[in-house]
């Protein structure tokens, strides 16, 4: 294999050509005739390739987090678990797993309406054909790669379209899929330019997979609704944190602080409110002492320019609003902790990518159910409490992940599926559910009855038929069905043989 021996050397200088590797074009008709000599591989094959590219990747550790944008912030530490790790346990769970999931499923007798009598059918699960990856760039290795790794699983070939500054580090990972024995047609890396975006989008590829802003979202939305293209989008959150008076306020504390410290607070599950449910005053200065303690201690970023402009501006209303501001905005960016927010100030209604936090007192279950139907988006919940009172609450939230006791970790499970709800996007990537997202339902049915009666011309007679069969398999009374099968039987007879 090319790449498990490759040397930081090696790495540093295909990295360097990165950029001149990933296309501004590509050739669609290309990309199709591709993906279907790799749909006729065996699911076994396909998994192979995956399987040795993964033991590649195991040794590239070093050489995908100098890969990773200078402008995230990131220890190689980070880079390891928060993208690493999960793509590779990732990458098993497809091998393990996939051929078993897309395995044809036969309906067989079991719940066929006798009516149709004769009929085999089975559901097929088939590739789309060529799937646009648009990445994001605070991510730029793991959550691309796993939809990557499941379109191709799954048998299509893949248009790559990197987040900003995201390149190398999926050259690097392309690279990896190439020595492992993939035909370098069936995927495709292009540059990260808004333009290379635009122009995948206006190839007619089959099916889009995105993440990022719920702004950009309603673009690429717009695109594919022109083309009838099928997308999955994994927008952006203003996460809750919800702490019930059971909840340990230390892991609290730790929790809250690694959400604002891990990528910079660049996550689109970061927490963005804590919504503080009947605490006390003791126990609320508590919290507030032990966040800005903890503040203290988490690296500085650097956040956007426009980013940074927006959050002064929200910071500035909330203060008009009645809150009070515990940090300041600054090139280098610190935590920044908001007391006496409310639901409805702009600062805990948007899906803003900078290391701040909104604290927001609940006094009954009815406030908290209202300050999450105010907040717009739906991606990630965290519930910290005693585990019955947890599971209760996590069911009365409309979000697509709820974590108990946990904040942003549990979502690394490569068994489970991601995805959110409102404008935090529908349709899931990873686990079962995201590699079935990859394909589409396929039916094959067989008609093995040899009657040809089933193409006559109806007439009253068939009326009658058919209102005794409705009846006597559909009714609610005994009385009513009994009846509905003697008419059932008299029509059929009248009918005579066929």
């Amino acid at each position: 294999m090319l790449m498990n021996v490759m040397g930081a050397d090696a790495a540093r200088e295909m990295m360097d050509d990165a950029d001149k590797a990933a296309v501004d074009v590509f050739d669609l008709s290309s990309l199709r005739k591709a993906q279907r000599v790799w749909d006729g591989v065996p699911i076994r094959k396909r998994l192979d390739v995956l399987r040795r590219a993964r033991f590649a990747m195991s040794q590239m550790a070093r050489a995908f987090s100098e890969a990773i944008p200078w402008e995230l912030t990131r220890t190689p530490a980070d880079t390891r678990v928060a993208e690493g790790l999960p793509l590779l346990a990732a990458c098993r769970f497809l091998e393990c797993n996939a051929e078993k999931i897309l395995r044809a499923r036969h309906l067989g007798r079991r719940g066929l309406p006798v009516w149709l009598a004769g009929l085999d059918s089975e559901v097929r699960r088939v590739p789309h054909g060529v799937v646009l990856v648009l990445g994001p760039s605070n991510y730029p290795l793991f959550l691309p790669g796993v939809q990557a790794l499941q379109a191709i699983a799954a048998g299509n070939a893949v248009v790559w379209k990197p987040g900003k500054g995201g390149v190398a580090v999926a050259m690097l990972f392309a690279e990896a899929l190439y020595g492992a024995g993939l035909p370098r047609e069936l995927l495709m890396v292009t540059e990260d330019s808004v333009e290379a975006g635009e122009q995948a989008l206006r190839s007619s590829v089959d099916k889009v997979v995105f993440t990022g802003s719920a702004e950009n979202a309603r673009t690429v939305l717009r695109e594919c609704s022109a083309r009838l293209i099928p997308c999955v989008v994994e927008a952006s959150g203003c996460d809750a944190v919800i702490v019930l008076p059971s909840a340990d306020t230390g892991r609290v504390v730790k929790a809250l602080a690694f959400g604002m410290r891990l990528n910079g607070s660049a996550t689109c599950m970061a927490p963005r409110r804590v919504l503080l449910v009947n605490a006390s005053e003791d126990r609320k200065r508590s919290l507030v002492g032990g966040l800005v303690a903890a503040f203290g201690e988490v690296e500085s970023t650097r956040v956007a320019d426009d980013t940074r402009l927006i959050l002064y501006e929200f910071l500035h209303e909330a203060k008009l609003q009645g809150a009070a501001v515990v940090g300041a905005v600054d090139i280098e960016q610190r935590p920044i902790l908001v007391t006496e927010a409310r639901p409805e100030m702009r600062l805990a209604r948007s899906d803003i990518f900078a290391p701040v936090l909104s604290m927001i007192d609940i006094g009954s279950e009815m406030e908290l159910l209202a300050a999450q139907e105010i907040c717009p988006f739906g991606l990630t919940a965290s519930v910290f409490g005693e585990e019955r009172e947890a599971r209760r609450v996590a069911e009365m939230l409309h979000v697509g992940t709820v974590l108990i006791n946990d904040v942003i970790v549990g979502t690394a499970d490569p068994r489970v599926p991601f995805g959110g709800r409102r404008e935090s996007g529908f349709g899931v990537t990873r686990g079962r559910e995201g590699l079935l997202e990859m394909t589409a339902a396929k039916v094959v049915s067989v008609q093995r009855n040899k009657s040809l009666r089933t193409y006559e011309a109806t007439g009253k007679v068939h009326a009658e038929l058919f209102d005794g069969i409705i009846h006597a398999m559909y009714s609610q009374e005994p009385g009513q069905r009994w009846s509905g099968v003697r008419q059932a039987i008299r029509s059929a007879r009248r009918l005579g043989p066929k």
